[in-house]
């Protein structure tokens, strides 16, 4: 370097330092001074190596011995840590040695990092993202764009953005509109422009994209769209929707099994969700009982269990009170079959009423949008169940209230009838005193006295029992069909006869055991008042062995009158009332109360070789006991 050059070498604004072959310093000027902090006295005449080791580790020996041995230009880019500072190094050779310039490019280093950390989120997010220019062309594309629309990046960039609605397959209307909201943003019309449009995916699938469109600055792009499918979003809210329609279907039906097959089917056809079932609680016998299910859980299973308390998973979530997924069954420990092919499922309770299920054969099937769909679905399907309990609860009530106000007409009536006819036997009796020449006495026998007010006894407890609510069922028991009858013999009038009853099969079942009995006695009082001498009874059971018929059992008797209901064949069907009664009390019409409080039902016909047969059915809770060869009154009796 000579003596001339170096007023020029000071007026740059690059650090410039000047090295001889052996990489000593020969010159520097006061932006290189100011940079190594090392004025040119001290350094002139010193080896670079020398005087800053920590250059060692560097670019700097590499590029510096590159360029003096094969005397060609290099530069290179450093960072300088005490500094905090990033260097573009360039040296020059020459025979005598190196000319080094040393540029700050920290703002472009730092740009160049920012634009690479922006490339990377770009390329990491799941929304398809591009710029355009303003000649609307195609300055970059994500690689979501690639895997949407199947395509490579090379493909599109540089071309018209129509290229890519083309490829995607979206109208020309919709296109129009894709061009309009480039333009506002572009031209400064609007700070943002969001668009739906349809389009068609990679794999041929109809898809929706929200297209939002914002403006950038940028030495090449001008506009960036931000395209994020939202298909998914649009079916979950589609299916909202149509399960909110379904609610309506729901509230219109007041019949519990069709409302669990609405649903179960709405599950099915909404929510794909094929293998799906419906259990109810059966408050009697408390067990959940299938009241819906799917063509593919019966086709899978040929039948849905019924559930008693403690049995599965089913149990434990009814109980617990909140929906439940469980992806992978195998992991599960108290399975009702350990043997089921169903892999994952979801257990969604129904309020108080029971519960949905539905299941898949994979593993992992269902996500947090299932639950939140499945448990819409149970929500509004407990709304529909609750309000048909309430309006079956009304009608009943409703219902009740005419039984009621029929039966006190009919208790009025029947008051009337007895005090008359009681009243009409004292009158005649007086008259005939009145024609009597002899000293006067009470016409009626005191064995007439007595049966007098046993009959009026016996009406007053008939008209009490009548009188009851006939929904008004107490608790239900188990009772012991043996011990029932013998306990209705000890309180009738047959006490003296218990040898001729006879059960033909021991059972069991659930009843209000104070009705109950009165039933029975009221049975056997109805024999008494119709029998003119010792009758035979005979108690069995009908309907267990047979499945085509409801359970029940049967009372016969051999009692030479039948009782009026028979002769008239006039019973009101809707408040029990017999057209013709006998002077006793009410006789069968209270038995027949008893019974459809109890929704049981009640018959009265000819027994087969004569007397009567009475007949109640639907005692789905009547089971078999062994047989001990009961005959009422005997020793064998349990």
């Amino acid at each position: 370097m000579t003596i001339r050059s170096i007023p020029v070498a000071d007026r740059v604004t690059d650090a410039f330092f000047a090295l001889d072959t052996d990489f000593r310093f020969t010159y520097l000027n006061e932006r290189a001074e100011t940079l190594l902090k090392r004025s040119r006295e001290e350094l002139i005449g010193r080896v670079m190596w020398d005087e800053f080791p920590q250059t060692v580790e560097t670019q700097f020996p590499d590029g510096f011995h590159r360029a003096m041995d094969e005397q060609v230009p290099v530069s290179f880019e450093v960072y300088h840590a005490q500094l905090e500072t990033w260097f573009e190094a360039r040296a020059y050779p020459s025979e005598t040695g190196l000319s080094v310039y040393m540029r700050d490019v920290t703002e472009r280093k730092s740009q160049e990092t920012t634009l690479a950390q922006h490339a990377a989120v770009v390329e990491a997010v799941y929304d398809a993202i591009l710029t355009l220019d303003r000649n609307r062309e195609l300055v970059t594309v994500n690689s979501a764009i690639e895997e949407l629309l199947g395509t490579d990046r090379s493909d599109l960039i540089g071309e018209h953005v129509e290229t890519l609605t083309q490829q995607a397959g979206i109208s020309d209307t919709d296109a129009v509109e894709i061009g309009r909201a480039i333009t506002d943003v572009d031209v400064g019309n609007a700070d943002r422009r969001q668009l739906e449009v349809s389009f068609t995916a990679a794999d041929g699938s109809d898809r929706v994209g929200e297209f939002r469109f914002v403006p950038i600055e940028d030495d090449h792009a001008t506009v960036a769209a931000v395209i994020r499918d939202v298909t998914d979003r649009h079916e979950y809210e589609r299916v909202v929707t149509s399960l909110h329609e379904v609610t309506r279907w729901l509230l219109e039906s007041d019949d519990p099994e069709e409302i669990c097959a609405v649903a179960v089917h709405a599950g099915g056809d909404l929510l794909d969700l094929p293998i799906s079932g419906v259990w109810l609680l059966d408050d009697e016998q408390g067990y959940l009982d299938p009241v819906a299910g799917t063509a593919g859980a019966h086709e899978e299973f040929g039948g849905l269990p019924r559930f008693s308390p403690g049995e599965g998973l089913v149990w434990d979530v009814f109980e617990d009170g909140s929906v439940t997924r469980f992806d992978d069954l195998e992991e599960r420990s108290g399975l009702y079959n350990p043997d089921t092919p169903i892999r994952s499922e979801i257990i969604a309770p129904i309020g108080t009423h029971g519960v949905l299920m539905t299941g898949s054969l994979a593993v992992d099937h269902f996500d947090e949008t299932d639950v939140d769909l499945v448990s819409i679905l149970v929500e509004n399907t407990r709304a529909a169940l609750d309000r048909a309990t309430r309006e079956r609860v009304l009608r009943e009530r409703t219902a009740e209230l005419e039984h009621r106000s029929e039966r006190l007409e009919s208790v009025a009536e029947i008051l009337s009838n007895d005090l008359q006819q009681q009243l009409s036997a004292v009158a005649d009796a007086l008259d005939d005193g009145d024609d009597a020449t002899d000293e006067w006495e009470f016409p009626l026998a005191e064995d007439s006295v007595d049966a007098t007010l046993d009959r009026a006894e016996g009406l007053v407890d008939d008209i009490r029992e009548f009188a009851r609510n006939a929904s008004a069922v107490g608790p239900r028991c188990r009772i012991d069909l043996e011990t029932a009858i013998d306990d209705a013999l000890e309180r009738s009038r047959l006490d003296g006869d218990r040898d001729h009853v006879i059960v033909e099969q021991s059972a069991t079942l659930r009843a209000d055991a104070e009705r109950f009995g009165r039933l029975l006695e009221t049975v056997y009082n109805d024999v008494a008042a119709r029998a003119d001498g010792p009758v035979t009874i005979q108690v069995g059971v009908v309907g267990l062995d047979d499945t085509d018929r409801s359970r029940g059992l049967f009372i016969r008797d051999d009692a030479t009158t039948r009782p009026p209901a028979i002769r008239s064949h006039e019973v009101d069907s809707s408040t029990g009332v017999v057209a013709e009664r006998a002077a006793d009390g009410l006789g069968l019409t209270l038995v027949k109360a008893i019974a459809e409080a109890h929704d049981w039902t009640f018959t009265v016909d000819p027994g087969d070789t004569g007397g009567t047969r009475l007949e109640i059915r639907d005692l789905t809770t009547l089971e078999k006991r062994p047989q001990t060869g009961y005959k009422s009154g005997s020793d064998s009796r349990s």
